[in-house]
Order: structure tokens, then sequence, then C-alpha cells
């Protein structure tokens, strides 16, 4: 089995930071890219930012400048730095991996979601 588990969410003032990170683990023979999704009430999961095994990123126009991701290998975490929140980045944020188990299986998994709430 694999899991991903998410921590650092919470309620911020708008301008604020959060560090949001998601650790992944169980029977991992490698793990491909990891990214960030949200979604916030009434709309659709949108993708924030992803990051390949290798390092490169991409991000959403909404949170370019704003959001830096970044992952650790040898701990199997992704994290997503977000500076100068606004209210409209208020969302439940998900964790998403492509993980080839130690079955030599490929499959996407997604964490439990973590609530980011920005005030105004």
């Amino acid at each position: 089995q694999v899991q991903l588990v998410e921590s650092g969410g919470g309620l911020v003032q708008a301008g604020g930071s959060l560090r949001l990170s998601c650790a992944a683990s169980g029977s991992i023979f490698s793990i491909n890219a990891m990214g960030w999704y949200r979604q916030a009430p009434g709309k659709q999961r949108e993708l924030v930012a992803a990051i390949t095994s290798g390092g490169n990123s991409r991000y959403a126009d909404s949170v370019k400048g704003r959001f830096t991701i970044s992952r650790d290998n040898a701990k199997n975490t992704v994290y997503l730095q977000m500076n100068s929140l606004k209210p409209e980045d208020t969302a439940v944020y998900y964790c998403n991996a492509y993980i080839t188990n130690d079955g030599r299986r490929l499959k996407d998994y997604w964490g439990q979601g973590t609530q980011v709430t920005v005030s105004s």
C-alpha cells in the first residue's frame, strides 16, 4: 500500500504565508511527478503546481510568482510554499503523485486533502 499524508494547512490572513508538506510512504519503488491541486467550494479541482523527479516545475498562472513547489527525493516528500496569499486561494489542497509501487505498477495517488483558508 502507498499513502500520501499532507500537513501544513490552516487559517491565515491575506498577505500571509503557509507551507504545505506531503510525504509518501509504503510500498514504493520510485516516484515520478508530484503535484498539488486545489478545490474551492462549487469549483472543479485544478492543478496548482507540479514537479518532475528531475526538479522541473510548472505552475497555474494564478499562483506564479507567489507559490513555490519543491521536493526532497530522499524523504519522498513534496512541499508547497505559499506566499502573498489571497482570499481566492482558499480551498482544500490535495497532494498527488505518480508512483511505481514495489509490484512495478504505476499509479497516481492522492492525499486526503488539507484546508487552506485565507481571510481578508
